[in-house]
């Protein structure tokens, strides 16, 4: 059990005044947007006010207020990967931040690190995917200049796949071992944990 969520019976007056008091602070704007939707996604897991699909719903909802907000980056990038592939933090700062919320004694400040910090990697992600589609050339070449020069030293076939969107992972896969056969990679791991190490030859 990672939190303890209210009691059932309280769930809809809790919900209902998550609700008012988000709508208030927005409205005296004395707080910065991303911690208000932050502390509003904290709260809304921590009521639990479904049987099922809390998550879902909460993930949801932080696109819609983020973008209510000003900050529209999910349209382009989608926080749920980011989600993914960040789950052990994601789940940790959660347990960090949910400890003593029932008797108003939490610390809500490990979780907003991690929002706030998944918003900026959303929008690093877009940065990369709006450069690899100007960079021009042919699929091949695009992935070669993304891995080469603009993406992370350790990454994925996610992470390319996510960066350079209309890409087939065949291709992708074509462009790392032509890479790693060039001495510019080495790959580590096996199966869904493997990840590529770039190198200098």
């Amino acid at each position: 059990m990672r939190f303890k969520p209210v009691p059932a019976v309280r769930t809809e007056s809790y919900t209902a005044d998550l609700i008012d008091r988000y709508t208030e602070a927005v409205k005296e704007n004395k707080h910065h947007p991303v911690l208000l939707v932050g502390l509003f996604v904290l709260d809304l897991l921590i009521i639990h006010p479904f049987d099922d699909g809390n998550g879902r719903v909460a993930r949801a909802l932080t696109n819609a207020l983020l973008a209510e907000a000003g900050y529209g980056v999910g349209r382009y990038v989608s926080l749920e990967q980011l989600i993914a592939e960040s789950a052990d933090d994601y789940y940790q700062t959660l347990l960090d931040s949910t400890q003593g919320w029932n008797n108003y004694a939490h610390d809500p400040w490990p979780w907003l690190a991690y929002f706030s910090t998944l918003l900026a990697r959303s929008y690093a992600r877009l940065a990369e995917g709006v450069s690899a589609d100007r960079s021009g050339g042919t699929k091949s070449e695009r992935v070669r200049e993304h891995v080469l020069r603009h993406g992370a030293p350790v990454f994925a076939i996610s992470d390319v796949r996510a960066a350079l969107p209309g890409i087939s992972d065949p291709t992708i896969r074509l462009v790392l071992n032509q890479l790693k056969n060039e001495g510019f990679l080495k790959p580590q791991g096996t199966g869904r944990s493997a990840v590529w190490l770039r190198v200098t030859p």
